[in-house]
């Protein structure tokens, strides 16, 4: 799974892909309508999925966004962002259960679950270390 270039870009909606870097802003693509734009510095504020964290109750005092969604990835089934409060505190509960009750709304849950699905409807949450892993041992017992 590789967030590196992975952006949510303040004011638009969606994930985009971080083509190029300038001073003054970025050169991003809208992974959904593969439409390719410059985005200021000035008008618009980029949060990396790499850099977001959800507040833990444990010693680490937050879970990065990569292993919330590799323990999504490996979970039952994702709820709609639309289902009820109950139902994705219930399920967050599941893929996290360290998680601060108190500091993660149920605003946050339903955006990571926005994205975790957008994300993998797309194939871009295979997980590619285990992937090889899986791979070698099988060619191993051949």
């Amino acid at each position: 799974m590789n967030l590196d270039n992975l952006v949510v870009i303040s004011g638009k909606s969606g994930i985009f892909k971080m083509l190029a870097n300038k001073n003054n802003g970025m050169i991003a693509e809208n992974l959904d309508t593969h439409k390719k734009g410059f985005f200021s510095t000035r008008s618009y504020q980029f949060t990396p999925l790499q850099s977001i964290q959800v507040y833990t109750t444990d010693e680490k005092g937050g879970a990065e966004l990569e292993t919330v969604f590799g323990n999504m990835l490996k979970g039952g089934d994702v709820p709609e962002a639309k289902a009820s409060a109950d139902d994705l505190r219930a399920y967050f509960s599941e893929v996290l259960p360290e998680h601060d009750r108190d500091q993660v709304h149920i605003s946050d849950i339903k955006k990571i679950v926005k994205w975790f699905r957008f994300l993998n409807e797309r194939d871009l949450l295979n997980d590619d270390e285990e992937g090889g892993d899986s791979e070698e041992k099988t060619d191993e017992e051949e």
